[in-house]
């Protein structure tokens, strides 16, 4: 289909037109490009969708042509949607434009607004040749750009050191994810013989002995990849600190759309995972250790953006937990749904962090929700979806997840129990998250508030966003997980809704959390300094805030040990220095040599003339 390329490449055109411009064109054509190439792949995405599903076709293709011929490695540039890849994509240009539009304003006042643009519509651009690419080595260029741009954006206040060091955090420690990657695309290679993921898929359903060895370590290093995009343990290290880039890249790349590319990664090979019992536990076990430390972490936090990191973290926990238990259409929608209540919490938090002169300490906030009705309504819807509260959209992802994982999952009560028991701390530490940041007394001044028309652009870069972001994380469940399931194929899994103890059990949970979170942070009824000043809850505190000390022990057996190496004289004349000193010797021999010739003397110059001259007829003369 000749429309799909369009899609990629009308931010690609944003990004090319804003990079070679340098910044020279005004603020107004900057926006107009950035938010409107996303717009339009949004709207161009629309049509495809409409097209696809009145179509009795499986997938589209575009055109393509040869990228590279190495031998018999044969690798074509074209794109291919299917149900899977047509959901992400609709994702990352709807909620993408979304993003760009509240951008628009959130930006406004800052330095470098055409490059925070360029570098957004340049990931866009790799996200959708990621999850649109029709072979895994353009799956790996999106997958390598969208890290790129992270860095870039994350790292976007460059003159604070902090923030480069946390851009630099985050390309290194996902690179350790890259490489795993890498070594599962040449295995792949080596069996399949084509790296074109419908031919592998084919492979993994027909050919690949059951059990076979060979596919478990494909798997295993598919997860690896998976585990550093989508800041999974013990990966995840680097996704809160990159909460300092602007609120709007947290909404899009560490909410919406970079950290689900693990999840995508593992859907589209579902054929391999199928067949390897050990690589689906790992998966499981993986997800749900992270969303189980991650809830904990979350509800020590002080920082905002910090809270729904972590928060982050865990929701792509139970995404991949739904996929090790074979809930693949229920860890599909749940991506869906995530992205559009997050996306509408991280940017209902940069409107209160503008507000509050760019303060993201909770505990110096307090008293907000009359003082800032629109994000307080906005993250009250999200915070309803996050929880998982009836007839929101996070309630149908996350039951399906729940109820599929306690039919279907190899150790079904210890699963279904961790599992419930991190969706308990999430009511936990989002009703504390509302309370310190809207209720109670004011702890500090907040900006004061222009008073705008509803219909002023300022306005209206903020409350349409939000208003449809809103929108879908109440309705956006509601088009069902049967329809998600006709859509992927679960290969008959499927969750049934039915009023038996457990599904009760897990309808109640939420409510629970939301009742015993405001005993203890909104009302008086309950002394938290009896709970919260001893010993053992200041330990706990202290280790649950750190991430559970995965930065304190990579810090101790990686960075300290490569710092030492580096700036002492240990590593001085290992065979990296003695290459380099090679080229500098050469290089001084040749200088001196070619020294010798340039005397500066004019009779040397004209003898040397006069010999070169000379070599030439004699040359001349013997031809």
């Amino acid at each position: 289909m000749h429309l799909l390329w369009a899609i990629p490449a009308l931010p690609l055109a944003g990004f090319l037109i804003l990079f070679l411009t340098e910044g020279r064109l005004p603020r107004s054509v900057v926006s107009s490009i950035g938010a409107g190439s996303v717009g339009l792949a949004a709207l161009l995405t629309g049509y495809v969708a409409w097209q696809f599903t009145s179509s009795d076709s499986s997938e589209f293709v575009s055109s393509s042509w040869t990228w590279m011929i190495v031998g018999e490695f044969n690798v074509s540039f074209r794109l291919w949607v299917d149900a899977l890849s047509l959901v992400m994509v609709s994702v990352i240009t709807g909620v993408g434009f979304l993003i760009h539009w509240y951008a628009t304003g959130y930006m406004s006042e800052e330095e470098g607004y055409s490059r925070f643009f360029c570098y957004m519509n340049l990931f866009v651009f790799a996200m959708l040749i990621l999850v649109m690419g029709d072979n895994l080595l353009l799956l790996f260029l999106g997958w390598e750009g969208v890290g790129l741009c992270s860095y870039l954006l994350i790292g976007f206040f460059h003159k604070v050191p902090e923030f480069g060091y946390a851009a630099r955090k985050a390309f290194v420690v996902t690179r350790v994810g890259d490489t795993f990657l890498i070594i599962a695309l040449f295995l792949i290679f080596k069996q399949v013989g084509s790296l074109q993921i419908q031919e592998g898929l084919t492979f993994a359903r027909e050919s690949m002995p059951d059990p076979a060895t060979i596919n478990t370590i494909i798997c295993l290093l598919l997860l690896g990849g998976a585990v550093g995009k989508s800041a999974q343990v013990p990966l995840q290290t680097w996704l809160p600190d990159a909460m300092a880039g602007p609120t709007p890249v947290s909404a899009l790349i560490h909410a919406a759309t970079m950290v689900t590319a693990g999840v995508y990664l593992i859907a589209r090979m579902q054929d391999f995972f199928m067949l390897s019992q050990t690589a689906m536990l790992c998966v499981a076990a993986v997800g749900l250790v992270t969303l189980f430390i991650a809830s904990f972490t979350a509800l020590v936090q002080s920082d905002i953006k910090r809270v729904l990191a972590y928060s982050t973290m865990s929701q792509i926990g139970y995404m991949f937990f739904a996929l090790g238990v074979g809930a693949w259409s229920a860890g599909l929608f749940h991506l869906m749904t995530h992205a559009f209540f997050k996306a509408l919490l991280f940017l209902a938090s940069g409107s209160v962090i503008l507000a509050m002169h760019h303060e993201q300490n909770m505990f110096k906030m307090g008293g907000l929700w009359k003082k800032l009705p629109i994000p307080f309504i906005a993250m009250l819807v999200g915070s309803a979806a996050l929880v998982a509260l009836p007839l929101t959209s996070g309630f149908f992802s996350k039951d399906a997840i729940l109820l599929t994982a306690w039919k279907n999952s190899p150790y079904a009560i210890l699963f279904w129990t961790v599992a419930v028991i991190a969706a308990f701390l999430t009511s936990l530490y989002t009703v504390r998250m509302m309370v310190l940041t809207f209720f109670g007394k004011p702890q500090s001044e907040m900006h004061e508030l222009k008073k705008e028309s509803l219909w002023h652009p300022s306005r209206i870069r903020t409350v349409v966003p939000f208003g449809l972001l809103a929108v879908l994380s109440i309705a956006g469940g509601w088009m069902g997980f049967e329809f998600t399931s006709d859509l992927f194929g679960d290969k008959g899994v499927h969750a049934e809704f039915h009023f038996d103890p457990i599904a009760l059990l897990t309808l109640g949970i939420p409510f629970a959390g939301v009742v015993v979170g405001y005993f203890l942070f909104a009302s008086d009824l309950v002394d938290r300094r009896k709970i919260i000043k001893n010993r053992l809850s200041d330990l706990l505190s202290k280790f649950w805030h750190s991430g559970w000390g995965f930065d304190w022990l990579y810090d101790t057996l990686v960075v300290k040990p490569f710092r030492f190496i580096a700036q002492t004289r240990t590593n001085r004349n290992d065979i990296v220095d003695l290459f380099f000193k090679l080229i500098k010797f050469l290089a001084s021999l040749f200088h001196h040599i070619l020294s010798m010739f340039q005397t500066g003397h004019v009779r040397w110059y004209a003898f040397t003339m006069v010999g070169g001259l000379l070599l030439v007829f004699l040359a001349v003369v013997w031809i």
